[in-house]
This record gives structure tokens, C-alpha cells and sequence, in this order.
């Protein structure tokens, strides 16, 4: 009997190694599977934000280049507005300017 009872013993300790082994195996596949998972998830949040950070992006460009464009048409008018004064002064003084320049043409020093 003693050998049938070591027998028993040695089949006990490889069904227990292969419970042990079918354990590790279990754990290392969910352990794999929830690794998949949160690379999943973390896949999805990074584009999530991606898209965020892009679309925002794409709101300051725009708003940007339509300040530009607000920019560039307040210039061209002030611009105007400073070549019609510049005008209108030349235009009020050119008389005066031409009067003094015959004057001095005109007078002989002695």
C-alpha cells in the first residue's frame, strides 16, 4: 500500500501543478485581455482629445485669419482717410504756397 499511497501522492501534486499552471495561465490571459482593453480605451481618449486639440486649433486659425482680414480693412481705411486729409491740406494751403514762391521768384534783392 505504500507504494499505492505515493502513487496517489505524486498523481495529487500533478493535478495540483497543472490547477497551478491552468491558475497562471487563466490569470496571465485576463491580465492580457485587460491590457488590450486599457491600450483600447487609452487609443480612443487620445483621439478623443486629438480632435479637440484640432478642432481647436482650427477655431483660432480661423478666428485669427478672420481678424486679419478685419485688420487689413480697418488699415485701408484709416489709410484713406489719412491721404483725404493730407489732400484736403495741400489743397487749402497749395494757394498760399504758390503765392510765397512767386513772391520770392519775383522780388529782386539789391
Amino acid at each position: 500500500m505504500d507504494s499505492s499511497r505515493r502513487q496517489s501522492g505524486i498523481q495529487q501534486l500533478l493535478a495540483a501543478e497543472q490547477e497551478a499552471q491552468r491558475i497562471v495561465n487563466e490569470a496571465r490571459n485576463a491580465k492580457m485581455a485587460r491590457l488590450k482593453q486599457a491600450k483600447e480605451e487609452a487609443d480612443k481618449e487620445i483621439a478623443a482629445y486629438r480632435a479637440q486639440m484640432e478642432a481647436e486649433f482650427q477655431r483660432k486659425v480661423a478666428q485669427s485669419s478672420g481678424d486679419s482680414g478685419a485688420n487689413v480693412k480697418r488699415l485701408e481705411l484709416e489709410t484713406e482717410e489719412k491721404i483725404q486729409h493730407l489732400k484736403s491740406q495741400a489743397a487749402n494751403i497749395s494757394q498760399d504756397v504758390v503765392q510765397m514762391l512767386l513772391k520770392h521768384v519775383t522780388t529782386v534783392n539789391n
